[in-house]
This record gives structure tokens, sequence and C-alpha cells, in this order.
């Protein structure tokens, strides 16, 4: 089974940035679909953004949309999560998330694996 840790996350302005990164125990490349999920208090974990298996396709949740921007490097094992323009309801544990099928997903069943996720908190 491949391990996700994430890291990156922590406490930033309204309007500031982060990076989140995603390590896999073992390889990648065209071998999992990678996506992005996160959790608020109280709220549901919600899709947040996905990217097929070579990094060619990708899928956003509307309201980060032209804000953050998944990618991956499959060489070294790591999806990243790129968070612009951040505002306060961006504020929850995001989780990364490795699936064996082929395509693009946006629901949780699709996943196979999970990350222990890392907290982001954004002020205003």
């Amino acid at each position: 089974q491949v391990r996700l840790v994430e890291s990156g996350g922590g406490l930033v302005q309204a309007g500031g940035s982060l990076r989140l990164s995603c390590a896999a125990s073992e390889r990648t490349g065209s071998d999992y679909v990678m996506g992005w999920f996160r959790q608020a208090p109280g709220k549901e974990r919600e899709f947040v953004a996905a990217i097929n298996r070579i990094g060619s396709d990708t899928r956003y949740q509307d309201s980060v949309k032209g804000r953050f921007t998944i990618s991956r490097a499959n060489a070294k094992n790591t999806v990243y999560l790129q968070m612009n323009s951040l505002k306060p309801e961006d504020t929850a544990v995001y989780h990364c998330a490795a699936s064996r099928l082929s395509g693009v997903f946006t629901t949780r069943p699709a996943y196979d694996y999970w990350g222990q996720g890392t907290q982001v908190t954004v002020s205003s």
C-alpha cells in the first residue's frame, strides 16, 4: 500500500499563498491519479483538485478555480497544490489521495489511499 504524507500547511493572511506537498512512499508516475480534498470543522470532506496520471488533465472545485493549481512531479513521487489568493473560507485540513483507477476523479470513493492531512488556516 502506498503511504501519503502532506506538508506545507500553516497560518497565512488572506490574500497570501501556500504550497502544499504530498510525498508518496512509492512511484506515482503513470500509476496513480492524485487528488486533494479538504475538511473544515463541522463539515464534510470536500473535493478540491485532481490530476491524472501524467499531469495532462486536471479538475478543480469551482470555489478554488483560478486560485489553486495542482501539479505533480512523478520522478519525485510528489504532488503539489499551489494555493494563491487565499480566503478565510479556505481554512481546513487538506488531505491528498491516490487512486489506481484511470481518469480524473472528484469523489472520495474513487480514491484508495489517503494522507493524514495538513492544517491550513487563513486569517483576515
